[in-house]
C-alpha cells in the first residue's frame, strides 16, 4: 500500500494534537516553538488515494499554497485533479458557464498568458477551452496551458484541434498528447487556413478530422456551429447540412459563433432541431469592452450587430472604462435574456481577460451558482 506523509503546521503558542493513549490515560501537550512543524505521522491507504484533508474545489489537494508572478495562488504541489467529460458536465440539471482562452503567438509571452489563464481558472467555471493556433503554430502552448489548469487547478480542459493544415500524424502526435496528459476532451475544428499557408491534403472536412479522433481515443468532441451561417457557404439551409454530418461522425455537442442578437440564436437553434440535430448547443458570447474589437468580430464572424449594440460602442467608444463596464453588461444581459428563455450552456470568449470573466460572473451571481 501507498503512504501519505502529513504535515501539521501550528502558529506560536499552539499546541500538537493529543495523541490517544490506552484508557484513562492522556498525552502531554507539546509546545511548538513559534514555526517548527510538528512530527510527521505516515498514514497507510490503498493505492492511489489520498489522507483526508480540507475540502477544495474539485477534489484538489493543496499542501501549502503559492502565489505567481500575476499575484494570483496556485498549488504548490501538482495533484491531477478529478474531471469530467463535458457531456457529463451538460447532462446536469443547470445553466453552465465555461470559458475560452488563448495561447501565446509566441515563447516569450506565455508567462502572461500563463498568469492571465491561471487568474480565469480560480474564477471556477464549469470548464475551459484553449484554442489552437493557425496552423497549428501553438499547439505545444495548447497542451500546456490545458494541462497546468486541468492538473493544478482542477479544471476540465478542452483544447481545440484543427485539421486544415495538418497532416494525419501530426494529429495522431498531438491526440497522444492529449491522452497523455489526461485530456479526454477535445474541440475538433476545421480551422482557417494561416496567411501563406498551404491547405492539408489529408484533411478537407472537419467531419474527417472528427472521425479520426473517435478512431484513436475515447474523446468527448466538440464541434462549431454558426447561428448566422458559415462565411463560405451562401445558403443555410446547405451550412445545416454539414453541420448534420458533423454531429453524425460524432460530435457531442456544439458551440456556435460569436452572436449579438439572442433572436438570431434562437431561430437558428429551432432551425437544427427540425433537422433532427438534438446535441447540447453552447451559446457563444463575446463580450466587446473596446472599439476596436467591433469590425473585427464583425469580420470574423459575419455577425449581425444590432443598432442597440451600435449605439452603445458610438456612445462609449472613446472611453475605454466606460467602453469596458458597457460591453460587460451588454454580455451579462445576453446570458440574462438567454437563460430566461431556456439556453442552459453559455461559452464566453473572454480574450485573457480575468476581469472580463469576473465581471459577468459578478452580474450573474444568483443566476448561476
Amino acid at each position: 500500500s501507498n503512504r501519505i506523509s502529513v504535515f501539521l503546521f501550528f502558529p506560536a503558542g499552539h499546541v500538537a494534537p493529543r495523541t490517544e493513549l490506552p484508557a484513562g490515560h492522556i498525552a502531554p501537550r507539546t509546545e511548538l516553538p513559534a514555526g517548527h512543524v510538528a512530527p510527521r505521522t505516515e498514514l497507510p491507504f490503498p493505492a492511489g488515494h489520498v489522507a483526508p484533508c480540507t475540502e477544495l474545489p474539485r477534489g484538489m489537494l493543496v499542501r501549502c499554497p503559492r502565489r505567481n508572478a500575476a499575484g494570483y495562488i496556485k498549488p504548490s504541489v501538482q495533484i491531477r485533479a478529478t474531471t469530467m467529460k463535458i457531456s457529463e458536465i451538460l447532462k446536469q440539471d443547470k445553466v453552465t458557464i465555461s470559458f475560452e482562452v488563448f495561447p501565446p503567438k509566441k515563447v516569450d509571452g506565455f508567462a502572461a498568458i500563463s498568469a492571465a489563464t491561471e487568474a480565469i481558472a480560480q474564477l471556477k467555471p464549469d470548464f475551459m477551452s484553449v484554442t489552437y493556433g493557425a496552423g497549428g503554430g501553438t499547439s505545444e502552448f495548447t497542451v500546456d496551458i490545458a494541462d497546468n489548469l486541468q492538473r493544478n487547478y482542477g479544471i476540465t480542459m478542452l483544447p481545440h484541434l484543427t485539421c486544415v493544415s495538418s497532416t494525419r500524424e501530426h494529429v495522431a502526435t498531438m491526440i497522444r498528447k492529449f491522452q497523455e496528459r489526461g485530456l479526454e476532451n477535445v474541440m475538433a475544428l476545421r480551422g482557417d487556413i494561416p496567411e501563406g499557408g498551404t491547405p492539408s491534403k489529408d484533411y478537407h472536412y472537419a467531419c474527417e478530422l472528427i472521425q479520426d479522433i473517435k478512431r484513436q481515443g475515447d474523446f468527448c468532441l466538440g464541434g462549431a456551429c454558426y447561428p448566422e451561417g458559415h462565411p463560405d457557404t451562401p445558403h443555410k439551409a446547405d451550412d445545416i447540412a454539414h453541420l448534420k454530418n458533423k454531429v453524425d461522425a460524432g460530435l457531442d455537442f456544439l458551440t456556435t459563433q460569436m452572436f449579438f442578437d439572442n433572436n438570431i440564436f434562437y431561430n437558428f437553434l429551432y432551425r437544427i432541431r427540425e433537422r433532427g440535430i438534438t446535441v447540447p448547443v453552447l451559446a457563444g458570447i463575446m463580450p466587446i469592452t473596446n472599439a476596436r474589437q467591433v469590425e473585427r468580430a464583425i469580420h470574423l464572424s459575419a455577425s449581425n450587430v444590432p443598432q442597440r449594440f451600435r449605439a452603445m460602442v458610438d456612445h462609449f467608444g472613446d472611453n475605454p472604462g466606460a467602453m469596458k463596464q458597457a460591453g460587460i453588461v451588454y454580455a451579462s444581459d445576453q446570458i440574462i435574456d438567454l437563460v430566461a428563455n431556456g439556453v442552459k450552456h453559455i461559452h464566453v470568449y473572454t480574450m485573457n481577460k480575468p476581469e472580463i470573466a469576473g465581471g459577468i460572473l459578478s452580474n450573474l451571481s444568483e443566476i448561476w451558482k
